[in-house]
């Protein structure tokens, strides 16, 4: 054998998925078809830039980073705890008024947020801020509108802000994702500030990859892409574009999308989102916020962008010393999801109310699987077996979520030690 145990994927629940293997005294080989690891979770450098493949946040209050990442080590550039909403030609701050309190009188005296939008959103949350096993073990579960509604939650609170800002973080427009994972999402953005790693957002895959033991079998492969999963007698072999590896039992994290690829199980649903990198010129300002467009009349974007921000001002290293950075995010699941360039600039010269033809685009990523689709039902589901010896596993099994991530590489780690004994 060429080890104890072959994970496939070097994503976030791959490479925990072979940290805690590790840890219990097995010899791991991880195959990567990619050229570095980080799966979904990549960084690029452009011109003195740091670009993420997709707008992406880690938020350090999910407990399974509090528990397996040194955040500190990562040196994360906060976010402001709010966010600007435009309407029409209006924009709102709406910020937390104890962090920043020179917003204090905008956010409590802006009608985007009602008495009555308030108490139902609390009425909401409320338990699930208290416990979140209320939430993440409840029998019961809905689409996301369907509980908003219930509760009263259908002021400009909701169609203004909370729509628009879940929308961009779920790539889902539709209001269909469940209830219970979003009472989830939105706990952790209440006791944690997401923000950028300093390196950028592949420093936290990085930093997995780097706290594993080299062995024989060398730890992580890269540019090695598995064709097929065999099941034999003894254990498992796995054929690879530079030949067949062995091991005694096999963990499947790859991608949703490449799930059928290599197992009997179906390709998990996915939803999808573009995002635009630009340096720009002038002095776009919007501080560290994030700014969502509501403009539309009932609510949601005027145009193709659903969120948009100026990233330098939140994470100066993402940027050369005076540059800007911006990007903005379009959604996949809807007509102006691939929203041509020329109506891209339009729509952020109009939410920036500035001129952008000289705006430069860095990168333009269109990313159809950004994440899986988090329907209603049971969100505790755990890896799958498709044999004796394949486990599957990823953030599909659990939350769409860096959280779900990591919890899933435990989950199937802890799977496969205890089916070897």
């Amino acid at each position: 054998m060429d080890a104890d145990v072959i994970v496939i994927g070097a994503g976030l629940a791959g490479l925990q998925s072979a940290r805690s293997l590790q840890r219990a005294g097995l010899t791991v080989a991880v195959l990567e078809a990619a050229d570095a690891v980080g799966g979904r979770v990549r960084t690029d450098r452009i011109d003195g830039f740091r670009v993420d493949r997709g707008f992406q946040l880690l938020n350090p209050a999910y407990p399974a980073v509090r528990r397996l990442i040194d955040v500190a080590d990562l040196d994360l550039q906060s976010f402001g705890v709010g966010a600007i909403v435009r309407t029409g030609t209006t924009t709102t701050t709406l910020a937390h008024p104890l962090r920043h309190p020179r917003h204090l009188l905008a956010t409590i005296g802006s009608d985007l947020t009602p008495a009555r939008d308030l108490v139902a959103l609390t009425r909401w949350i409320g338990p699930t801020l208290l416990r979140p096993t209320v939430a993440s073990r409840a029998s019961t579960d809905a689409t996301l509108r369907t509980s908003f509604d219930a509760v009263g939650l259908t002021g400009r609170l909701r169609r203004d802000v909370l729509d628009t800002f879940l929308a961009g973080v779920l790539a889902n427009s539709t209001g269909e994702s469940s209830a219970n994972y979003v009472r989830l999402l939105l706990r952790s953005f209440a006791l944690g500030v997401p923000g950028l790693p300093s390196g950028g957002m592949q420093a936290l895959p990085e930093q997995l990859a780097a706290s594993l033991e080299r062995s024989a079998a060398g730890t992580v492969r890269l540019r090695t892409g598995a064709r097929e999963i065999r099941e034999i007698a003894e254990g498992v072999q796995v054929v690879t574009d530079a030949g067949i590896v062995s091991a005694c039992a096999a963990i499947v994290a790859v991608g949703p999308q490449h799930v059928g690829d290599l197992t009997g199980l179906p390709a998990p649903a996915t939803r999808g989102l573009t995002t635009w990198w630009f340096r720009a010129t002038g002095q776009p300002r919007t501080g560290p916020f994030l700014l969502l467009d509501a403009s539309r009349p009932g609510g949601g974007p005027a145009g193709p962008i659903w969120n948009t921000a100026v990233i330098s001002e939140v994470a100066p290293s993402y940027a050369p010393v005076g540059q800007h950075l911006v990007q903005a995010t379009t959604l996949l699941d809807r007509p102006d999801g691939r929203a041509s360039e020329a109506d891209v600039r339009r729509d952020l010269a109009r939410l920036y109310g500035t001129e952008t033809t000289h705006w430069e685009v860095l990168a333009h990523h269109v990313i159809p699987h950004a994440v899986p689709v988090q329907s209603p039902g049971p969100i505790d589901r755990g890896p799958a077996w498709t044999g004796k010896r394949v486990l599957v596993t990823g953030d599909h099994r659990e939350t769409a979520s860096i959280q779900g991530a990591l919890v899933s590489g435990e989950r199937a780690a802890r799977a496969v030690t205890r089916r070897l004994g």
